[in-house]
């Protein structure tokens, strides 16, 4: 999925009530939504420096949150500040008796987790993405309030308590675990935390939730592009020696639980041809086309990333990539029948073309 990079706006006094507003797009099941966030600090920007760095930082992956969401209508104290009575005992450790709160997803809700309830999630599976990316900023014992607001006229609105846009609520962190930032992972966690990611995309699209499915997908392949590097894929970007340094620092243990270059690269291939197949569903031709044509680089006898790539050629009227694409799969697997039905679409699609064409041409010379 294409992220859109936050923005902070720090206002009011530095030294005492400092605000900051940061927006950007979350993935929810039925689409894309708008974030903003405010909070409001009440300490000075050199004890918020010098707690980023020391007793009070901020969650990372695989860290177990305790948060509560409530939208704005079901609370009096939303206004983004931090709670002291909470965060007087939790501030300067970590908790660490977390337990993971199991809830499915739900195609009919934004936020995700139980509203108005205390739950636990763990940062970076991507169950609630407008949680999780308000949790990355946040410590112990604080509130922020965020405003939602459908991104494109094809996204439903779901379930509101109050019937109006944007949506309000509030967040509040009480407490979590200690995590890692993604390049602190050691190799064999982070392919893990890939085929978790992969498991997850294919249980979500299977439920319907394509949007849950684009982005469990687009995490696994964040994930696993630079630990292709460090198995040897052909074709790592990047200085040489820099990587063989890396893989010195792997140890024999997390060798062994590592993958293959082979098996990397057809894991790779599959993430790019899932993807693409939920770019088509999401009626994203273009994207679906690249994801498809770097799942058939990678492994040129992957059938479905050709008949994919066929599907987004004919989207994009691009008729004589989609026959070589569809040309190319039966190839693979002769007399398949999908393959023969969309093959002979689009040459049927191609010769109406050019009858339009030539009709038009007579009647310009005419």
């Amino acid at each position: 999925m294409e992220s859109v990079q936050p923005t902070e706006i720090p206002r009011g006094n530095a030294d005492h009530d400092a605000v900051d507003v940061t927006s950007w797009i979350s993935v929810c099941p039925k689409g894309l939504w708008r974030v903003q966030r405010t909070r409001a600090h009440s300490w000075s920007r050199q004890l918020v420096s010098n707690s980023e760095n020391a007793s009070n930082p901020c969650p990372k992956l695989g860290s177990l949150c305790r948060v509560q969401v409530q939208f704005k209508a079901n609370t009096d104290d939303s206004d983004g500040s931090v709670s002291d009575k909470r965060s007087e005992k939790l501030s300067d450790t970590y908790a660490t008796e977390f337990v993971d709160t199991p809830f499915a997803r739900c195609q009919d809700s934004v936020l995700q987790i139980p509203v108005g309830e205390w739950v636990t999630l763990r940062l970076g599976e991507g169950q609630c993405d407008v949680t999780e990316a308000c949790l990355e900023g946040m410590r112990p014992g604080e509130k922020c309030e965020i405003q939602l607001t459908p991104v494109g006229p094809d996204v439903s609105v779901p379930q509101n308590p109050d019937g109006d846009l944007p949506l309000c609520a509030t967040v509040e962190l009480k407490a979590f675990t200690p995590g890692k930032e993604s390049w602190e992972l050691p190799t064999s966690e982070k392919w893990q935390w890939v085929k978790s990611h992969k498991e997850r995309g294919g249980v979500r699209f299977r439920s319907g939730d394509v949007w849950g499915a684009s982005d469990s997908y687009s995490r696994a392949l964040k994930l696993l592009i630079p630990l292709c590097s460090l198995v040897g894929l052909v074709g790592t970007k990047g200085p040489k020696l820099e990587v063989e340094e890396q893989r010195d620092a792997i140890t024999a243990d997390e060798t062994q639980q590592l993958p293959s270059v082979n098996e990397c690269k057809i894991i790779k291939a599959e993430l790019h041809s899932n993807l693409s197949l939920c770019q088509l569903k999401l009626n994203q031709p273009e994207r679906a086309k690249a994801n498809a044509a770097k799942a058939t680089l990678l492994d040129s006898g992957a059938t479905k990333a050709w008949y994919r790539l066929g599907q987004a050629c004919q989207m994009l009227n691009e008729l004589e990539e989609a026959k070589q694409a569809f040309r190319k799969l039966l190839e693979l697997q002769p007399e398949l029948p999908a393959a023969v039905k969309a093959l002979k679409g689009v040459i049927s699609r191609e010769k109406e073309r050019n009858a339009q064409l030539g009709l038009r041409l007579s009647k310009m010379f005419s």
